[in-house]
């Protein structure tokens, strides 16, 4: 545009800082938008490798080379010691044979107090690596979750089978997760059940042949001989492992109920709410 003189006229002044290409520019980018730019990636998720599962991991391979390793598995045996004789550290029989070997002269009560130990360490693995809630959890929803499966293939609907898959695969999900942390424990027991059992049976190959027969009431029992002479099992080997039922059971019984005793003190019930064993099952 000109004025009356013919000269032309001034433009508008341009903002500071923005040119009016950009402007312009910008304008056009509000008046027809490109396509939405995808969010940036996260980041890929890094292994790491924790000190439990280091450990879960180590004692379970040694627990498989003491057990494919006849010698390397005596060996770590007898350095706990299996005669009187034997000296472990100044001047003293291995740890575990001063504690409860009796100079080889109670077999069975030697055998008793090492299944108590065995099993009182495997408890406390057991009781360390459960989650005890979880676990009762997961009883009462698989009992309510088998009752309604069976009345859903009772009817002979389809739909009805089928809707209860999705909490069939959670179930599942739980139930792994539940087993999972109870094989943790094994892991880390796998090592001793190995060594325990191996110190046993050299300490009664070790004693004198008197003490390895036992008198019963009229009659002798003989603790390295064959139960069964077609099955490589010795008497003590099958009598240990009957030691070891009852202890497994009240420890792993106490040892439960305290920590769940424990958990409700931390945690009391909400007035009117159900107790721990009538949970629901999963939504």
């Amino acid at each position: 545009m000109e004025d009356a003189q013919g000269l032309p006229l001034p433009s508008a002044p341009e903002p500071k800082g923005v040119p009016l290409q950009a402007q312009e520019d910008d304008e056009d980018d509000e008046e027809e938008p490109g396509p939405s730019r995808p969010p940036p990636r996260p980041p890929a998720p890094t292994f790491r490798f924790s000190t439990a599962a280091f450990v879960y991991v180590f004692l379970g391979v040694l627990g498989f080379w003491m057990l494919i390793d006849t010698q390397a598995r005596n060996q770590i045996a007898g350095s706990l010691g299996t005669v009187p004789s034997a000296t472990w550290c100044l001047g003293t029989p291995g740890p575990l044979y001063a504690a409860i070997g009796f100079g080889s002269s109670y077999l069975l009560l030697t055998m008793a107090l090492a299944g108590a130990i065995e099993m009182l360490i495997t408890s406390l693995a057991y009781n360390f690596t459960t989650d005890w809630i979880k676990a009762a959890k997961v009883q009462k929803w698989s009992s309510a979750f088998r009752k309604v499966q069976m009345e859903a293939i009772r009817s002979g609907k389809k739909d009805r089978i089928d809707a209860l898959r999705p909490h069939q695969e959670r179930l599942a999900r739980l139930s792994g997760e539940v087993s999972i942390g109870q094989f943790k424990g094994m892991a880390i027991t796998y090592f001793l059940l190995i060594l325990i059992y191996t110190w046993v049976g050299l300490v009664i190959k070790n004693a004198p042949a008197s003490s390895q027969v036992i008198a019963l009431q009229g009659s002798t029992l003989h603790l390295t001989q064959r139960v069964v002479s077609a099955i490589p099992v010795p008497w003590w080997f099958l009598i240990f492992s009957i030691y070891t039922i009852p202890f497994s059971m009240v420890f792993r019984r106490f040892l439960k109920h305290w920590w769940l005793r424990r958990y409700l003190d931390a945690h009391p019930p909400a007035s009117g709410a159900p107790s721990l064993g009538a949970t629901g099952g999963p939504a």
